[in-house]
């Protein structure tokens, strides 16, 4: 984009649980007879724009939500890919595992290119709901713009591996207990048969835009009495962005304690 007045390089991120910490959300069990949903477009025109994808998947606590619209000149190139069994959906992510691949649950590459006298208004979000058997995280971009060329990556897993390289997805939760905080054992246990590895639980977004309008995100993370992390951004203006947001929550489950546990009633 011409004339950009300012530049805004933003690498937020942050809030990656640490490796070594056991946290309390297990993973969650993929269904033995999953479901898989792929949409893949190429689009360049000029005219009205009308663009939405959504969704709901509560077996594996996923939200998602993808909308635009506006009337202009458009170039679009764009994968949005989701799989109950992350084994099947294997896409690397820089941001995520640099060179390699690993396993997804919901895979979402967008490339665009907008200019027009109408804004392009849309947003994303992304949501691994708690009540579900997520880890309570939520990621959401919005925009209003008059040009824009964007190139952005979204990622989100939840589930071990369908097809384990030891026992089976119904007893890994017990064997991820067991290793604790023995990291590589943990890697281990989370990768396929395949040599995938799925890194549950992990949502996020990569993207690089540059943009005339307004542009931003947000995201939170909340663990009732203990969590509350929230990071907000928004831009009006010309800006070129780069930013990286994620949260990430090592996958091994503490112990199951029954109440009163210990006490002589």
């Amino acid at each position: 984009m011409k004339g950009v007045s300012k530049l805004v390089v933003l690498t937020a991120l942050a809030v990656i649980a640490c490796s070594g910490l056991v946290m309390a959300t297990p993973p969650i069990v993929p269904p033995v007879q999953y479901e898989q949903f792929c949409e893949a477009q190429k689009i360049s025109g000029t005219g009205i724009i009308d663009i939405s994808t959504s969704i709901v998947d509560k077996k594996i606590a996923l939200e998602y939500y993808n909308v635009m619209s506006g009337d202009g000149d458009l170039e679009l190139d764009q994968e949005n890919a989701y799989s109950q069994n992350a084994d099947k959906l294997k896409r690397n992510v820089t941001g995520v595992n640099g060179s390699d691949k690993v396993g997804l649950n919901l895979y979402e590459n967008t490339k665009l290119t907008y200019s027009g006298e109408t804004p392009l208004v849309g947003g994303k979000y992304l949501h691994s709901k708690e009540f579900y058997g997520g880890i309570g995280a939520e990621v959401q971009e919005m925009f209003a713009v008059n040009e824009m060329e964007k190139e952005q990556t979204s990622f989100f897993v939840s589930t071990t591996p369908f097809e384990p390289a030891e026992g089976t997805p119904e007893t890994l939760n017990e064997l991820l207990r067991s290793a604790g905080r023995d990291t590589e054992r943990v890697d281990s246990l989370m990768t396929s048969q395949e040599s995938i590895y799925i890194p549950t639980h992990l949502i996020g977004l990569d993207t690089k835009n540059t943009f005339n309008g307004t542009w931003g995100t947000d995201a939170t993370w909340h663990r009732i009495f203990y969590k509350d992390i929230k990071a907000h951004e928004m831009f009006t203006g010309q800006f070129e962005a780069e930013k990286l947001l994620k949260f990430h929550e090592y996958p091994v489950p503490e112990k199951d304690r029954t109440p009163c546990e210990g006490i002589d009633c």
